[in-house]
């Protein structure tokens, strides 16, 4: 299981939007929400690349970044680990803690009970 922070996941999540990358065009993307330093960005990015999280490839002066993970399926093993740590594995705490809240929308709930009607249907 990669560690990601909360930084090193912003720049992924550029990456993910739109592969390859320059370091340049990373920045530019991440300063639309907030300003970012490009050295930050450039010492987040070789963080990620040492974590296997992203490649590289080198064209002329300047190197394009693109995933090595997929969306999906890290935020498959966040959640999965996010739902071990806090709920002892169990996701009905989790959902139940939404919608006490009133933070599940009419759409989460009928995606949920398509989800649990087509595991219902594959585990009987």
């Amino acid at each position: 299981m990669i560690e990601i922070s909360k930084a090193e996941f912003e720049v992924l999540n550029v990456i993910w939007q739109q592969h390859p990358l320059s370091a340049a065009e990373i920045v530019e993307r991440l300063n639309e929400e907030r300003q970012w330093h490009e050295k930050t960005v450039k010492t987040l990015l070789n963080r990620l690349v040492k974590k296997e999280a992203l490649g590289f490839e080198k064209e002329q002066r300047r190197y394009l970044y693109y995933p090595l993970i997929e969306r999906e399926s890290y935020q498959e093993q966040e959640s999965s680990s996010l739902v071990q740590r806090l709920f002892s594995g169990k996701l009905s705490p989790l959902v139940a803690g939404f919608a006490k809240h009133n933070q599940l929308e009419k759409e989460d709930v009928e995606s949920l009970k398509a989800l649990i009607s087509s595991w219902e249907k594959e585990n009987d």
